[in-house]
């Protein structure tokens, strides 16, 4: 019977292994890092409003914004807007029949969903029947969200469309 004699055996070198515990710190602080930069990140460039409690005032009276939706669904107004050429908005209001809304009354709060906060009061006047334009051109090209509050015979209607100026 054969053995081996230990004292025989010549030493092997160090096994890669013994980093491993050393690779598992690392990742995990690589992790850790990455993570914390994204946060940094994300309160650093929010673009959104910072204070107040709207959103939970607004949850407090979610019956009231039912009741406004289903208001307005059932006076079946179509509201469309775009910018023409001149950086304008423009309105167009229609009924349930699809007939132009005549006479009514436009206001908007313009305000940039991206970028640098702008926000623009338009007022508007009708050019024909249904069309209402903003009386002042929007300043820059681009995206921008119209916050509507349009009323015709007694009723009224609030609404967010978003227009792009070229």
């Amino acid at each position: 019977m054969s053995y081996i004699d230990w004292r025989d055996a010549k030493p092997q070198g160090r096994s890669a292994w013994r980093f491993f515990p050393w690779a598992v710190v690392g990742a995990i602080a690589l992790v850790v890092a990455v993570n914390a930069g994204m946060v940094y990140a994300a309160l650093h460039s929010f673009p959104g409003a910072a204070e107040g409690d709207e959103g939970f005032a607004l949850s407090n009276h979610y019956d009231v914004v039912l009741e406004r939706a289903q208001h307005e669904a059932a006076l079946g107004w179509v509201v469309s807007a775009q910018a023409d050429d001149a950086g304008r908005a423009v309105v167009l209001l229609t009924d349930r029949a699809g007939a132009a809304l005549h006479g009514a009354t436009v206001e908007a709060t313009a305000e940039r969903p991206l970028g640098a906060p702008d926000r623009r009061l338009l007022a508007f006047h009708e050019m024909a029947e249904g069309r209402y334009v903003a009386d002042a051109s929007l300043p820059t090209k681009g995206q921008w969200e119209l916050t509507l509050t349009t009323s015709a015979d007694g009723q009224a209607m609030a609404v967010t469309r978003r227009v792009i100026v070229r």
